[in-house]
């Protein structure tokens, strides 16, 4: 599981505007950094313009999963991570985002905002701490434990079946050789007699 991009973009009329953004490109090849950083604001930027204002939306692009959140007031926060990234945690911090930025950046910039003029620098943070999502939401942390839980309480169902399956063969082979030693006392009981008459 893996988060490569999380941007806050302004949606305007035509175009998305880039107004700050994070990477984790370290994945790729050195040479191909820079043209994987610039797709995926490419990305971004077409899956805002093309998303309405007041929606969510998961789109899948080959083996990647970009998460676009677009408020009613056209704030808009993407999320592109692997597709094994859970989609819940991945909106809780595009909420979380949005919300924060909100609060710290003037509405009045959002229009005509860049990169180097936003001032928000809590979006680095984010990713990183947001890279393993069992740690950063309570949701997923949970789950895994609940998840780890069932797999014990799984592999302890099997061993007690396992301890049951060889006390019944233990069984089963005490009766076969019950039978047989009884056989056996009995063939020497014949043996011992006939040899006691001579």
């Amino acid at each position: 599981m893996k988060l490569y991009s999380l941007s806050v973009l302004y949606k305007s009329e035509p175009k998305a505007v880039l107004l700050k953004a994070a990477y984790d490109v370290s994945s790729f090849s050195f040479f191909q950094r820079s043209s994987v950083q610039e797709f995926m604001t490419f990305t971004s930027e077409l899956i805002v313009e093309r998303s309405a204002k007041g929606s969510r939306a998961s789109v899948k692009e080959q083996e990647y999963l970009c998460h676009v959140y677009v408020r009613n007031d056209s704030l808009a926060g993407v999320v592109i991570a692997d597709s094994e990234y859970p989609s819940r945690v991945a909106f809780t911090l595009l909420e979380k985002v949005l919300d924060e930025f909100s609060e710290q950046v003037d509405r009045i910039d959002w229009p005509v905002g860049t990169p180097a003029t936003i001032q928000y620098t809590a979006l680095d943070g984010h990713l990183s701490r947001y890279q393993n999502p069992r740690e950063a939401d309570p949701m997923s942390k949970v789950q895994a434990e609940l998840d780890e839980t069932k797999i014990i309480l799984h592999n302890t169902m099997e061993s007690l079946l396992e301890r049951g399956e060889k006390l019944d063969d233990l069984v089963s082979k005490s009766e076969v050789l019950g039978t047989q030693s009884k056989a056996f006392y009995k063939t020497a009981r014949k043996q011992n007699s006939c040899c006691a008459i001579m």
